[in-house]
């Protein structure tokens, strides 16, 4: 096979790749597209099925209805609150799990892997975790939100991989500088694992502003809920445009582009930060597979 053969080869796989990348990547945004193009329509285009990619009859009436209601703002700031608290508290505990995880002559590893992955597998159910968070007095607060959830093995089971792959020599020097495993952990492994430890944040980050039933089964407060349990609660009738006095006409506006409307008010945070972490998305997951 020539040299010509095999670039011409190659330029038809780019081609052929090109072009599934860029169906995939139609096909992805779509939906989302539409969405946001009904959270801008009205009543009469969204029933008629007219709105495609494109506002029909643009307005803001239901954006107006959220926006006006104080309690929106406060379970907003319940959200941001809950997610920051808990990916902190998340991070620390699966980075330092996974680290003692990553020590071969660690006695009992395995039993500790065991543990960590019997519970991908098994859980104690709906009802003794009710009964386990009450007991604890946790109901109606920010632990019930951060605490339960605060490691998740497949995010352990990454970081542990990736810290397997860390070259020991560099912390085998570091010991005889004179660090302890507090040390080396702090100064010499954190610094070379800011890609997996992005990654991970960006996991829990989304995980956790997107969680909506812990808030809805631990908490009984309506100014405690996170955003995502004001909004649920906005889409099953729960809470509505009746609440806020507004006019039969904006009622209607509203039930036609809800569930539009608070997709995209959800969404919107996590699409903001995305671009500046995902970056380090690929290299974080696949570090952890390359065996220094």
């Amino acid at each position: 096979m020539t040299t010509h053969d095999v670039t011409r080869g190659y330029r038809v796989f780019q081609w052929f790749n090109g072009l599934a990348l860029t169906l995939v990547v139609v096909v992805t945004l779509y939906p989302f597209v539409n969405i946001v193009a009904r959270s801008f329509s009205s009543q009469s285009a969204i029933s008629a099925g007219e709105v495609n990619l494109w506002p029909k009859g643009f307005n803001l009436t239901t954006y107006k209805i959220v926006a006006s209601d104080p309690m929106f703002w406060t379970n907003y700031r319940n959200t941001v609150l809950y997610t920051v608290v808990a990916t902190f508290i998340a991070i620390v505990l699966t980075t330092c799990y996974a680290y003692v995880l990553s020590k071969k002559h660690l006695k009992g590893r395995k039993v500790l892997i065991g543990v960590a992955v019997f519970t991908m597998f098994f859980s104690g159910g709906l009802i003794p975790n009710y009964v386990l968070i009450s007991s604890l007095g946790m109901k109606n607060s920010i632990w019930a939100i951060v605490l339960p959830n605060a490691i998740s093995v497949f995010n352990l089971l990454v970081m542990k991989a990736f810290f397997e792959s860390l070259p020991q020599d560099l912390e085998e020097a570091a010991a005889i500088d004179g660090l302890n495993t507090y040390g080396i952990l702090w100064k010499i492994v954190l610094p070379l694992s800011k890609a997996v430890l992005a990654t991970m944040i960006l996991f829990y980050a989304v995980s956790f502003w997107n969680s909506w039933f812990p808030a809805f089964l631990y908490m009984n407060e309506s100014n405690l809920f996170p955003v995502t349990v004001y909004l649920r609660n906005l889409i099953a009738g729960a809470t509505g445009a009746d609440s806020f006095g507004a006019a039969a006409s904006d009622v209607t506006q509203a039930a036609a582009n809800i569930q539009a409307v608070t997709i995209v008010l959800t969404v919107l945070p996590i699409l903001v930060i995305y671009p500046f972490v995902q970056r380090y998305f690929v290299s974080g997951v696949m570090l952890g597979a390359v065996k220094g």
